[in-house]
């Protein structure tokens, strides 16, 4: 019968239009794609190769937020796969795992075997992967807390794995943090005794010794920055002030007011030539930083990690406009009581997450003009509340109201508890081992003589993203099939496979089936007396 298979051993394609070196796989490549023009439609080919380099650095990932409740979950979760960590539940023994991570738990489809059944592989096989297992962890926190009491205070993990993990964090104490209280709630100011001192510019020095310093210990040959620390409120953005390279850089020397630590830290990364990634909703991301990244030729990613509550409104929102059903009203309302919901009880910061939320299915409604006119959106609430006694442990409740065939209406009400540390430290990883590979990746149109690396902003990392940032001229697209798809069909590409087309011609024609049936390989009947089966 015609089924599933798993392939989990690495593999190697056999094709003229890929060769293996001892250091890199170089693969030709047609990218086929269709131009509009008024009411002519033509297909369009575009020749390509593409070169990745299969040498997996040695890499370190520093953290901006390192003692927070992410911060932590993130290196313990690490370090308890790395010894292969059991403990005990309520529930009985667990074993450590990387369950929420896209690399790293979850499969694609390669292609069909003899028989006709699809060929799944784990996503890691497609390429050479970065392991969270290998990354040294290193980074800041406005807390000087060590990792292990950080741990405990986070309440993330179950008490026997805190407990087993304790002597290995313990003696992991974050670099002092920038802190410029006016970017964060008030109520942070409780934690701040690991601070920079210093001017603006002088922090900046800091953190750029810092990192150097980080690489030359551990001897690493690439550092990989990610902010996962409190949101910050949106930071003006001005002519003269952070609108060019220049001016950023020279807002920063004068010590402008309006330069958030965020900001700092990402001009840090970039100068230091290290891929910086935003998790957090606050527009880190000026024009000044955009700008300095492209004459730096460094990535950037942001902003926002996609856990909970948005990456569900993302495919059900895109699942109900393909299906022609058209929504009028999301009320999003969630309540959670780690210190990211302490921070955002703050209006300022609050808003920056709003706007987050808030254009998640702007380029779903945007995609279909049958069910709204130009302009026309969807009611769209989002309400965040501060509740202590709930931790981690968010809860997500969302109202979708849409319109149906002639006048009718449907509802749909979803709650969603949402551990929100264990969802989002998956996404770190994930961010961290794409933009590696990213690095290791170039491509060159046909007759072109210099290989190109992706554009600065690093907008393949959409999927793992709410609010993705895209370089200019660059769509936004936020649904979260199309862009897991275009993550899959790159990895495909760099091995000189054809896209994941979805058609399953092989399986919809009763000739390519009599093949299969006449080699003995499925029964005539599918295993049902009519001769067909349910679903596919």
């Amino acid at each position: 019968m015609v089924g599933i298979t798993n392939l989990d051993e690495l593999f190697r394609v056999e094709s003229d239009k890929v060769k293996y070196t001892d250091n890199e796989i170089i693969a030709d490549y047609a990218y086929e794609t269709t131009v509009v023009e008024g009411k002519t439609v033509k297909p369009k080919t575009i020749k390509m190769q593409f070169k990745t380099d299969t040498h997996v650095k040695k890499t370190g990932v520093m953290l901006v937020g390192m003692g927070g409740n992410n911060g932590c979950t993130c290196v313990g979760g690490a370090i308890a796969n790395k010894h292969g960590i059991e403990w005990e539940t309520k529930d009985g023994k667990q074993k450590s795992n990387y369950y929420g991570s896209m690399i790293l738990s979850s499969t694609v489809n390669l292609g069909i075997d003899p028989s006709g059944n699809t060929v799944y592989t784990p996503m890691k096989n497609m390429l050479p992967m970065l392991s969270p297992n290998e990354i040294i962890w290193g980074g800041w926190d406005i807390s000087s807390m060590n990792l292990g009491d950080a741990m405990k205070r986070a309440k993330v993990f179950d008490f026997d794995l805190q407990r087993k993990l304790y002597s290995h964090m313990k003696n992991i104490v974050p670099l002092p943090g920038i802190y410029f209280p006016d970017f964060i709630a008030a109520n942070q100011n409780e934690r701040a005794n690991n601070i920079l001192s210093g001017t603006k510019q002088e922090q900046l020095n800091i953190l750029r010794e810092q990192i150097r310093t980080f690489k030359e210990t551990h001897s690493l040959e690439k550092v990989i920055i990610l902010w996962t620390a409190n949101t910050e409120r949106f930071a003006s953005v001005e002519k003269g002030l952070n609108d060019t390279a220049e001016n950023i850089i020279a807002s920063i020397a004068a010590g402008e007011p309006e330069i958030s630590p965020s900001s700092v830290y990402a001009v840090a990364s970039i100068l230091e030539g290290c891929t910086f990634i935003n998790g957090s909703p606050q527009n880190t991301f000026v024009p000044g930083i955009v700008d300095l990244a492209r004459q730096n030729k460094v990535f950037i990613a942001g902003d926002d990690f996609k856990s909970g509550q948005t990456k569900i409104k993302s495919v059900l929102t895109d699942f109900l406009v393909s299906a022609g059903i058209k929504p009028v009203s999301i009320v999003s309302y969630n309540h959670l009581g780690n210190n990211d919901g302490k921070n955002l009880s703050a209006p300022s910061q609050f808003r920056s997450k709003e706007i987050s939320k808030s254009n998640v299915v702007d380029d779903m409604v945007a995609s279909n003009r049958i069910l709204y006119e130009e302009g026309e959106h969807p009611d769209h609430t989002i309400v965040i509340k501060y509740v202590p006694y709930v931790g981690d442990s968010k809860r997500a409740m969302d109202e979708y109201t849409s319109e149906i065939f002639m006048g009718g209406i449907n509802t749909i009400a979803m709650h969603n508890t949402c551990e929100d540390s264990l969802l989002a430290t998956p996404l770190i990883y994930d961010l961290v081992l794409l933009s590696e590979l990213c690095e290791r990746i170039n491509a060159k149109k046909e007759g072109e003589v210099e290989w190109e690396s992706f554009h600065p902003v690093l907008s393949l990392l959409s999927y793992l993203i709410k609010a993705p940032l895209v370089p200019d001229g660059a769509p936004v697209i936020n649904a979260l099939f199309t862009q897991r798809c275009a993550i899959v069909n790159l990895m495909r590409a760099c091995v000189g496979l054809a896209p994941d087309n979805h058609m399953s011609l092989e399986h919809r024609f009763e000739s390519t089936l009599a093949t299969f049936r006449k080699a003995g390989d499925i029964p005539t009947n599918n295993g049902h007396a009519n001769g067909y089966s349910n679903g596919h």
